[in-house]
């Protein structure tokens, strides 16, 4: 994916100023940043959601992403979207009926990855499990582009370490992409090819997670806290 000079305003305030990167095929990107840095909406202007105020967005060397590229983009956005009296089942033939690239097949081998039942209403199911089974929905595809906004935002531990287990076990990383926004620097850095830090809707810097370990002596949480204290370039 290539993004070039993006900007965009919501009700005359901007919310994202002048945007240039690329994402690599085959590379996981960290977007980390305060809250109200424009995380969520660079995710969503990424999956064709919303519509950039200027600037462009494009897949493959051209194509101009729009909502019809949900054929090969998948979003996990940070809220749970799932009726209460759906069981997990039920989500995945709703899923299959959607996203040529699903996989009921797949999907059910994360869930049980995961150990939570597909057979239980959601509603029943403890947070952590919800978070589960809302991953094992999001990786039954299989799609050329991962978009996912704070997989683990409100889990305790163990249920973090198993998303991200699952993450790095069922996404074909050598043919595809992700990138991730969190807040659980420290548990995704391992991860992590490129992190990418945004400030106040500018992005800061988009360095390589080696070479910042490795070079610059550093973590990435303490890269961003130094970042943090500097002006935006």
């Amino acid at each position: 994916m290539e993004v070039q000079q993006l900007s965009f305003q919501y009700k005359r305030k901007t919310i994202l100023e002048q945007l240039t990167f690329s994402i690599p095929q085959g590379q996981i990107v960290g977007l980390i940043g305060e809250n109200g840095s424009g995380k969520s909406t660079l995710l969503k202007l990424m999956a064709g959601i919303l519509a950039p105020s200027s600037g462009k967005i494009e897949l493959n060397g051209g194509e101009k992403v729009t909502r019809r590229h949900t054929n090969k983009i998948a979003y996990l956005p940070d809220i749970d979207l799932f009726y209460e009296k759906q069981t997990g089942d039920e989500v995945f033939a709703f899923y299959e009926s959607q996203f040529d690239d699903f996989s009921k097949e797949k999907a059910k081998e994360v869930a049980s990855f995961l150990q939570v039942p597909t057979n239980v209403k959601l509603g029943n199911l403890s947070k952590g499990n919800r978070g589960r089974m809302k991953l094992a929905a999001f990786l039954g595809r299989n799609a050329e582009l991962y978009l996912m906004d704070e997989p683990f935002a409100g889990l305790d531990p163990l249920a973090r370490e198993s998303l991200l287990k699952a993450i790095i076990k069922f996404i074909d990383t050598e043919h595809c992409s992700v990138v991730l926004s969190t807040h659980e620097v420290n548990e995704v850095e391992p991860i992590l090819d490129q992190v990418m830090l945004l400030k106040d809707g500018h992005l800061c810097a988009m360095d390589v997670v080696e070479e910042i370990r490795h070079e610059r002596g550093e973590d990435t949480v303490n890269w961003m806290k130094n970042l943090y204290g500097k002006r935006v370039r």
